[in-house]
C-alpha cells in the first residue's frame, strides 16, 4: 500500500513538473467544472499558492476547484463565473506563482536574504512580486529574475544554490501577498551597496542588513 502511494506522488509531481515547465507566456485553454487536461494542475497550484484551494491537487476540475476560481476572481474584480479563461489565467499569472516559478523564487530568497531574519526573507519576495506586477518589469518571474543585473546572486551564481525550508516558506508568504517591504522594487545593503543611482531611490523601510526603496 506504501509503495502505492510513493508511485502515485512521484507520478503527481511528475506531471506537476512536466505542466509547470511550460513557457509563462503559454496560452492555457479556458478551464470549467468537468475539465481534465493537464492545465487544471497547473491551476490548482496556482490558487493553493496565491491561498485559494486547499485541497489535495488531483488535476480534476470539481466542485471545490470552481469555489476557489471564483474566491480569486472576485477577489480580483473578474467577473465570478468560475471559469479559468484568459482574463483569469492573465491575472493568475500576476499573483501566483506554479511548482517551477515557486523554485525560482524559493532561489532568489534564500541566495539573497539567507541569513536574514524570515520577515527580512519575505520582503525580498515580494520585492520580486512587486516587479511582476509593475508595468515597468516583465510580466512573470523568470524574466524578472533573469533580467540583466537584476539580482547579484544570479550574476554571481548563488541563486543556483539548494533553498532550505524558510526560503520556500517565505515563498509562499510572499505570493500570498505579505509584504514587508511596503511595496518596494528594489533594496540593497548600504554596506556594500556602489551604485549611486540606488542610494538616490525613496527608502521605504530598513529589515535586516537590507533597505527597500522604490
Amino acid at each position: 500500500m506504501k509503495k502505492t502511494q510513493s508511485l502515485t506522488l512521484m507520478l503527481c509531481l511528475m506531471i506537476l513538473t512536466l505542466f509547470a515547465a511550460a513557457s509563462p507566456a503559454a496560452a492555457a485553454p479556458a478551464l470549467k467544472p468537468g475539465s481534465t487536461s493537464g492545465d487544471v494542475w497547473d491551476l490548482q497550484y496556482r490558487l493553493y499558492s496565491a491561498g485559494y484551494f486547499d485541497q489535495k491537487l488531483d488535476g480534476q476540475y470539481g466542485t471545490q476547484t470552481q469555489a476557489a476560481v471564483m474566491g480569486f476572481q472576485q477577489a480580483y474584480g473578474l467577473p465570478a463565473d468560475g471559469i479559468a479563461g484568459g482574463q483569469t489565467w492573465r491575472m493568475l499569472r500576476k499573483h501566483s506563482l506554479n511548482l517551477n516559478e515557486m523554485d525560482i523564487m524559493a532561489r532568489v530568497i534564500f541566495s539573497e536574504a539567507r541569513g536574514e531574519s524570515y520577515t527580512g526573507q519575505v520582503a525580498v519576495g515580494a520585492v520580486v512580486m512587486n516587479r511582476i506586477q509593475s508595468a515597468e518589469f516583465p510580466d512573470n518571474i523568470h524574466d524578472v529574475v533573469f533580467q540583466a543585473g537584476a539580482f547579484t546572486s544570479v550574476d554571481d551564481g548563488q541563486y543556483w544554490l539548494t533553498p532550505d525550508r524558510s526560503a520556500y516558506l517565505a515563498a509562499l508568504d510572499a505570493v500570498r501577498g505579505w509584504d514587508p517591504s511596503n511595496g518596494s522594487l528594489f533594496y540593497f545593503n548600504p554596506l556594500t551597496a556602489t551604485s549611486k543611482w540606488i542610494w538616490s531611490r525613496p527608502q521605504n523601510i530598513t529589515i535586516g542588513n537590507h533597505i527597500f526603496t522604490n
